[in-house]
């Protein structure tokens, strides 16, 4: 009996320290602007997710981004984003309100650190974390101001480009 208790006990444990890591990912972001909307797709950010802990970390190649048009996807690399010196965009914190015992979706606040083009910033984005059979769905929709990462839109260009983007975040760890 001693022994089953030790063997279950060491099995829940591991259970909830759990990392889980990326399946497939779908970053995307909107500009409106009075000239031309822009919208680009990343599919391949990486991540980790500590289940016991809702601590989570992602990275987000900048270059990955695809574009309707090739000359938007140039300009975004060589002129506003400039991925050859800031290669990705990365997050490090906590998802707070996460009750990784609740099989439900659960609105969550992600907490921590979001650096872009070189510059960090402290930010706190809603989303949500869903349970699935087979995985778990974490899903944001936020904005960034492209001035609080120094991200320069040159004068010329300001009815092309929105100072604010919206993020779109859908992140399926497998379990």
């Amino acid at each position: 009996m001693r022994i089953l208790l030790v063997v279950l006990l060491s099995v829940s444990i591991h259970a909830s320290a759990q990392k889980l890591s990326l399946e497939k990912s779908k970053v995307s972001f909107f500009s409106k602007a009075a000239i031309e909307d822009i919208k680009a797709e990343n599919y391949k950010a990486a991540s980790v997710l500590n289940v016991s802990t809702g601590e989570v970390a992602f990275s987000i190649p900048i270059s990955d981004f695809e574009f309707d048009k090739s000359l938007m996807k140039q300009h975004f690399n060589e002129k506003y984003m400039e991925s050859e010196k800031f290669p990705k965009a990365t997050f490090a914190g906590k998802f707070e309100g996460f009750d990784p015992s609740k099989k439900a979706t659960q609105n969550v606040m992600a907490k921590g650190k979001l650096t872009i083009h070189g510059v960090t910033q402290e930010v706190s984005v809603p989303g949500t974390v869903e349970w699935m059979t087979d995985r778990l769905l974490a899903k944001s929709v936020f904005k960034v101001k492209l001035a609080d990462y120094k991200i320069k839109i040159p004068k010329m260009l300001w009815q092309n480009i929105a100072e604010e983007v919206e993020v779109t975040l859908e992140f399926n760890y497998k379990l």
